[in-house]
Order: C-alpha cells, then sequence, then structure tokens
C-alpha cells in the first residue's frame, strides 16, 4: 500500500508538470528522477502548488498548514534548485520551473552531494536521448519553442550589424541583465558523468535577472559583472558554440553556449531539423563555389549538420568537393561563417523575418494554446473540484471551431466566457485545428 501511495504521489506531480506548456511524458524513466529529485512527501505537495508564481501564504493556503512551516518546505526547495524563490517588487515569491529549461539542468548545475549525480546524469540520458518522448514534446509541437538561436556577432558585416537588433545579439543581453549567474553546463556535466563530454569549457553557461538571482542565492551559479561574462562570451565563440537562449525578446533568463555533441537543443535539431525545434537567427550562410575548396572544417563546425560536401562537378577535378547548405535545418548561428578560412562563407538575411515572442508571459501563452493548454493558466488552481470541472470544460470548448465556440459561449452564459472567446482577432485564444 505503500508503494502504491508513493506512486500516486509522484503520479499528480507528473500531472501537475504536464499542466504547463512545457511538460514531461510519464514513463518509468521520469518517475524514477523524480525519486531522486523529490521526496513522496515533497512530490504530494509540489504537485498541489500553482502555475503562475504565488506566496507563502498561498501556498500555506493550498497545503492547509501554517505560513511558517510552508516557508521552511518553500524555502528548502528553493535551495536545491526545485523552486526559484523571486522578487516581485517588494514581495518574495516562488514558481516551479518546467523540467527544461527548469530543475532538470538546475540539478546538475553544480556539483553536489546530495543527489547521485552519476545515476541521475544515466537516468535523464536515457530518458531525454534514448526514449524520446520527452524531447520531442519539448522541441517539436507547435510553432512556439523554448529557445532560439543567436547570430555569431563578428562575422556580421558593417552592413548587417545595423540591422540586427538588441534582443538578436548575446552582448546585448549580458550588456543589459543586472544579475549574471554563471553555472555548470547541465549537458556537458551529465555527459561527464557517462565519459561521453567534449572538451568544450564546463563552467560557460548563463542565467539572468531573477533566475540568476535565485540560482546564486543557493549556490547553483556564481555571480559575474558583464565584463566577465562577455569574455565567457568570447571565449565560447572562440570554441566555435552555438549561444542558445530564451526564445523572448524582453528579460532573457538564460543563455546556453551549445556544442553539436552534447547539447540537448542541438542534438534535437540534428533529429527533428525539418520540424524547427530550434528558432533560428534571421540569417542564412551563403556558400561562394567559386572559392570554396571543400575542406569541411564548416561542416565539422555546423553544431546540427546543416553543412555537407559534395560534389563540386568540377570538369577537370571529379572529386573535387565543396560545401552545400541544408536550408531547412540550418540555424543561421554563423558558426560556420566563422570556421571558414578561405571567405568563402557569408550570411545574408533570410527572406522571412522570424518572429521572437515579447517576453516569458507571451511565449508561454502561445506554447500553452498551441499545446491546447490554455485552460491550465486560465484555471491555475485546481485544487478544488469546481476548478478542476472548469479547466476541463475550458479545455474541450478552447479546441472547438468559433461556430462552436459561440454555442457553448451562449450556453454557459458566461459573460468571463464571452470575453474570452470574443469575435475580434486579439480576443482569438482557440488553437489552430
Amino acid at each position: 500500500m505503500a508503494h502504491l501511495t508513493a506512486r500516486s504521489a509522484y503520479a499528480h506531480l507528473v500531472d501537475r508538470l504536464n499542466r504547463f506548456p512545457q511538460g514531461a511524458p510519464p514513463s518509468d524513466l521520469l518517475y524514477r528522477i523524480l525519486g531522486l529529485l523529490f521526496t513522496e512527501r515533497e512530490a504530494a505537495l509540489v504537485a498541489q502548488l500553482p502555475i503562475r508564481p504565488f506566496t507563502v501564504a498561498r501556498a500555506a493556503a493550498v497545503w492547509k498548514m501554517p505560513a511558517g512551516e510552508a516557508q521552511v518546505i518553500l524555502d528548502g526547495l528553493a535551495s536545491r534548485a526545485i523552486l526559484l524563490d523571486l522578487l516581485q517588487g517588494d514581495e518574495q515569491v516562488y514558481v516551479l520551473p518546467p523540467p527544461m529549461a527548469g530543475f532538470f539542468e538546475f540539478s546538475l548545475m553544480r556539483v553536489r552531494g546530495d543527489v547521485d549525480q552519476r545515476v541521475l546524469s544515466e537516468l535523464l540520458y536515457q530518458y531525454l536521448t534514448v526514449e524520446e518522448d520527452f524531447v520531442k514534446a519539448l522541441f517539436t509541437t507547435g510553432e512556439t519553442q523554448l529557445g532560439r538561436a543567436f547570430v555569431h556577432e563578428p562575422v556580421l558585416t558593417s552592413e548587417q550589424a545595423l540591422h540586427v537588433l538588441d534582443y538578436e545579439r548575446a552582448s546585448s543581453v549580458i550588456g543589459s541583465s543586472r544579475d549574471i549567474g554563471i553555472g555548470l553546463c547541465y549537458c556537458r556535466h551529465k555527459k561527464q558523468h557517462l565519459g561521453q563530454a567534449c572538451d568544450a569549457p564546463l563552467g560557460i553557461c548563463m542565467t539572468f535577472g531573477g533566475t540568476a538571482g535565485s540560482l546564486i542565492r543557493h549556490d547553483y551559479a556564481r555571480r559575474v559583472d558583464a565584463i566577465e561574462a562577455l569574455d565567457l562570451l568570447q571565449q565560447a565563440r572562440d570554441r566555435r558554440l552555438v549561444q542558445f537562449g530564451e526564445n523572448v525578446r524582453q528579460h532573457v533568463a538564460f543563455i546556453c553556449n551549445c556544442c553539436g555533441c552534447c547539447c540537448e537543443a542541438m542534438i534535437a535539431a540534428q533529429r527533428f531539423g525539418s520540424l524547427r525545434p530550434i528558432h533560428t537567427t534571421n540569417f542564412l550562410p551563403v556558400v561562394a563555389p567559386q572559392t570554396c575548396n571543400g575542406c569541411g572544417r564548416c561542416v565539422a563546425a555546423c553544431p546540427v549538420g546543416a553543412m555537407a560536401l559534395v560534389s563540386a562537378q568540377h570538369p577537370r577535378l571529379p572529386k573535387k568537393k565543396r560545401s552545400h547548405l541544408n536550408e531547412e535545418t540550418c540555424l543561421g548561428c554563423g558558426v560556420c561563417v566563422a570556421a571558414c578560412q578561405k571567405a568563402s562563407l557569408t550570411l545574408t538575411s533570410r527572406a522571412e523575418r522570424v518572429i521572437t515572442p515579447l517576453n516569458s508571459t507571451h511565449r508561454v501563452v502561445l506554447m500553452a494554446i498551441e499545446r491546447g493548454k490554455l485552460q491550465n493558466l486560465i484555471v491555475d488552481h485546481q485544487a478544488l473540484a469546481s476548478h478542476r470541472a472548469m479547466a476541463a470544460i475550458l479545455g474541450v470548448i478552447l479546441k472547438l471551431p468559433p461556430i462552436k465556440q459561440a454555442l457553448a459561449s451562449r450556453q454557459l452564459r458566461s459573460r468571463y466566457l464571452e470575453k474570452l472567446l470574443g469575435s475580434g482577432p486579439k480576443h482569438n485564444l482557440s488553437p489552430v485545428a
């Protein structure tokens, strides 16, 4: 019976994780991962937490316990980077981040002894890389994705640099951030435990703002100033690492410096590139066939396998090769341009500009709409049966065609629902069928 109770606690936690747009498909591996990171009691408590940021008082009310006791539990979870503790104005709030980018990564952003990180690394590798359900759900569902690539700024021409917006520059994100934290690269740290890590720098991944502040407070990241962060950015560029960051224009929470062999986002792009798992930059590399000597440096540098060597079709040199770009899978990062020693690669603007969500709220709402989970954001706390019922009803209604939405609205006689399903385009929250 105890085993069934424990399984139930973790099952409720899995259900809670999957109410957020970035969820975690259930599997035995996931239960084993959660069993390492959460006690049974913690799993049962965290499963009840709201999606949006909440106060100690809110958690205490949900958990039906004194505020002091709730504070101790919340602070304990934050100290292990399960929760993030943030300041909103003068108020302390907490939030449960998704597994990615969230507490999966945080669990390996520093060396720690309270969790068997070797076992955890093996489980995460199996769950994220071998099973594939998680990475497919995270990176290939919907049009709006978690992360985007940043352009390799040093290869931009003077003319191009004039048209690159600040949010498209990793250097600008660093320069405008109040709090900057540097932690271990989760992907390479995990691969290190598996004996598969490359020699790219380990302590080089960046967090910003409230996320950085929480991780710094609990020693999951070290505070650096913009000068040191820019120096680390240059080290990453020198190693041909790709800057992969949160897919927002304002208040970017993270920028990872990724290799193609360890980084899960890059591996997802290699496997599912045609499905656009990563939002690209607004550039594409162009090969100059008359000067390309087929050395293969660009092919080796590309983190997602978008460059390849093909026949140069030279009439007198039948074995001569040249580089060829697969535009469908290219991130537009420009790392290949930096690797080319013959100046045979240049960047050109994409025909259609890539749209980036304004901020994390905008991104999460878009992801929720596309994944059929908007009702979980609207009816956030579902502890009451009435709230769970309303969320279920909204989940069905938001998937209906507009005509049926109108019928449902009239039948429910809800002014709130009528406003939500308003006929104007700005109110159209229904996922595209």
